[in-house]
């Protein structure tokens, strides 16, 4: 024969003592929870710092790596130095196919029409499109699982203390914009 566990109910005293310790420590406990959720937030919204960056050659080129998934870019922004050449390793981590396109407004403007042509059709590899070589860009096309390496010199100020223009990485394939495949591009100096 085993033997019989019992459990004896707590008495009214016990009761209030464990809600009178309960109503002590949940607000601190709720304050503390809190502060750490709100101090996790605010890392996770501040801008990533840029590293020390080593302008590349031609000669010496920087690796820049730029990682497709499906509706994302990583990283979140790009960091490049005006007029320097970097090797741009693009690989899809993706289930679709993508595209990298860098380039201004213009550029991407010129993409998102030329791609919205393909809409519909079948799955596989994109149709051949184009656009004016004024506003082509840089483009790149990663079927899933695939990485493309391209060599490219960085744009510089037109003009020495000139204005750097605005560009950005962007994904055309149809639909891929419009949920947000897009980041944009810092310029740095050489260094940080």
């Amino acid at each position: 024969m085993q033997p019989r566990l019992t459990q004896t109910a707590p008495s009214r005293p016990a009761i209030r003592a464990i809600h009178g310790r309960l109503a002590r420590v949940r607000p601190r406990a709720l304050g503390a929870a809190l502060l750490v959720g709100v101090l996790a937030a605010c890392n996770a919204a501040a801008p990533a710092a840029t590293p020390p960056i080593t302008a590349g050659t031609a000669a010496n080129p920087r690796e820049v790596n730029i990682v497709a998934r499906d509706y994302t870019f990583a990283p979140p922004t790009v960091d490049l130095v005006p007029g320097e050449t970097v090797l741009l390793h693009v690989i899809n981590g993706g289930v679709e196919i993508h595209e990298v396109v860098i380039g201004d407004g213009a550029v991407q403007d010129a993409w998102e029409a030329a791609e919205a042509a393909t809409l519909g059709a079948p799955p596989g590899p994109t149709p051949i499109v184009a656009v004016a070589p004024e506003l082509a860009g840089l483009r790149v096309v990663v079927r899933s699982g695939e990485r493309r390496d391209m060599r490219w010199t960085v744009p510089q100020a037109p003009t020495p203390g000139g204005t750097l223009p605005t560009i950005v990485v962007g994904c055309h394939i149809p639909g891929h914009w419009a949920r947000g495949m897009v980041v944009p591009i810092r310029f740095v100096l050489p260094g940080g």
